[in-house]
C-alpha cells in the first residue's frame, strides 16, 4: 500500500485547498485527531476543527516538507510547515503579522486506504512567542 500517496492527497485536497469538506473522502466515520494531546473524535468534529484552524490564519499556506511510511504502510509520517497571516491564532488579536511554524504529524492508515487516527504537534509556543511580542 502506498499510503505516502494517501496523506499526500490528503494533504493536498484539505490543507493546501483549504477546503474542510474533502475530509469526507479520506478519514473513516470515528476519526480521531490527537492535537497536543486533546483527542477530537469523530469525522464531523474533525471537520469542525478544521475550519476553525484554518479561520485563524488568513492567506493559509500548507507545505509537506517531507512525508515517508512503516514497512507495511500502517504509519505515515510528515514534517509540514504552515505560513500565513494572523486570523486570531492562539486566542492572539487578529493583527494579521506574518506567521510560520513547523510540525509533525502521525497517521494510522486502515488496510484499505482510509485514515484512522491522526497525532499532531506544532511550534505552537515558538509562534504564541513570535504573535505576542512587544
Amino acid at each position: 500500500m502506498n499510503s505516502v500517496k494517501i496523506v499526500e492527497e490528503f494533504w493536498e485536497a484539505v490543507w493546501e485547498a483549504r477546503n474542510p469538506e474533502a475530509v469526507h473522502r479520506f478519514v473513516v466515520d470515528d476519526f480521531v485527531i490527537t492535537s497536543g494531546g486533546v483527542d477530537i473524535a469523530g469525522k464531523e468534529r474533525f471537520i469542525a476543527w478544521v475550519k476553525q484552524f484554518l479561520a485563524k490564519i488568513k492567506d493559509f499556506h500548507f507545505e509537506a516538507i517531507e512525508t515517508f511510511q512503516n514497512i507495511d504502510g500502517s504509519r505515515v509520517a510528515t514534517r509540514w510547515k504552515i505560513t500565513g497571516k494572523n486570523n486570531g491564532f492562539l486566542g492572539t488579536e487578529p493583527d494579521q503579522q506574518p506567521i510560520s511554524f513547523t510540525g509533525t504529524a502521525i497517521w494510522a492508515i486502515r488496510e484499505d486506504g482510509k485514515l484512522l487516527h491522526n497525532w499532531v504537534e506544532r511550534s505552537s509556543w515558538e509562534v504564541f512567542q513570535q504573535l505576542t511580542k512587544d
